[in-house]
């Protein structure tokens, strides 16, 4: 399978210009929010798009490659772990900055950004850059996403409780019915639309990230005409950032040492650390949608947040952990050596 795009950082941004998109997409909805038949349209237009960009994910996929990929079923453990039990015990952890540090809202938000799956491209991506174990970041995104499918809907019922207002048996139905079945139509006509994709690479780029702007702009709509925003002031977004890093960085740091604790070898627990420490907004924002109804604004902003920070942060490890190979392989050359940063 080949791999999919990723925009990298120019050297002279420190922001992702895509993020700039989706800060002008949240403007725009702010300005000219859509309301009455036009939401109606937005919101058909976005779940269109992300079930067409499930669909592209599944055909991508090899089935012979996610079989291959089971024999790694300690690294995907270890993923799954992370990201369906460590993120969310963080997550509850969190309770006690409610509400003096961040409002039930954006802590509802917080705690739902700890029960999303991981991403699929950028820990692909990280990972080949860092050289680690591209096939093995394949697998787990993919399999994490398959997994969040049921178990986030779950996790937000039991954890959420009256802040996912919008969960139900029919609320589970319709993110099945949107993210499981087209993944697995493109399973089952992989066949005939791989060679499609292989000659079009960045069709599921641009897909990926207009289905993410579309339901950006459906959500934040949904927000402005339900009038939410004015609980949130730029101190809690501050505070909100704060803790996020935090969050980050506790995940990075369990991921990468508590996998060298269980025996994996470094290209392992680059693999390891870049899936399961990620979070998916292509998952995350229509999961958001289905289960927060007019709430899901306040609810996705911690993870657009999230989104951010982490493809800054991780690239610059990606790099660094690039940089080890190569100054210990020149180090061995010279004749001396160099232990690799741990």
């Amino acid at each position: 399978m080949s791999r999919p795009r990723t925009p990298r950082l120019p050297s002279w941004l420190p922001i992702d210009p895509y993020i700039l998109a989706l800060l002008g997409t949240v403007a725009l909805a702010a300005l000219l929010p859509a309301s009455g038949a036009a939401a109606d349209v937005a919101g058909g237009a976005s779940t269109g798009a992300v079930a067409l960009l499930f669909f592209l994910y599944g055909a991508r996929l090899s089935t012979r490659e996610a079989l291959d990929g089971l024999r790694h079923w300690r690294l995907h453990l270890t993923v799954l772990a992370a990201t369906f039990v460590v993120f969310p015990l963080l997550g509850l952890a969190g309770r006690v900055l409610e509400p003096a540090v961040l409002t039930p809202e954006l802590y509802s938000g917080l705690l739902f950004l700890c029960l999303v799956p991981s991403t699929i491209q950028s820990s692909i991506a990280f990972t080949s850059m860092a050289r680690g174990n591209v096939p093995a970041a394949i697998c787990a995104g993919s399999f994490s996403s398959l997994a969040g499918i049921v178990l986030t809907p779950l996790l937000a019922a039991l954890l959420l409780g009256g802040a996912a207002g919008g969960f139900s048996a029919d609320s589970l139905l319709r993110i099945v019915l949107q993210l499981l079945v087209p993944f697995l139509a493109g399973q089952l006509l992989r066949r005939w639309v791989a060679g499609f994709l292989v000659r079009h690479k960045q069709l599921l780029g641009y897909v990926d990230r207009g289905s993410i702007l579309l339901v950006v702009y459906t959500a934040f709509s949904e927000g402005m005409t339900a009038g939410v925003w004015h609980r949130v002031t730029p101190a809690r977004l501050g505070a909100l950032l704060a803790v996020e890093a935090v969050l980050l960085a506790a995940m990075l740091t369990l991921t990468w040492f508590g996998a060298k604790r269980l025996g994996f070898g470094r290209a392992d627990r680059i693999a390891i650390q870049f899936a399961g420490s990620k979070k998916s907004l292509a998952a995350g924002l229509p999961m958001a949608t289905v289960l927060f109804g007019a709430q899901a604004s306040l609810a996705v902003l911690p993870l657009m947040l999230f989104h951010q920070m982490q493809l800054m942060v991780c690239t610059v490890i990606a790099g660094r952990r690039a940089r080890d190979i190569t100054d210990a392989a020149a180090s061995a050359r010279r004749g001396a050596p160099t232990a690799m940063r741990r």
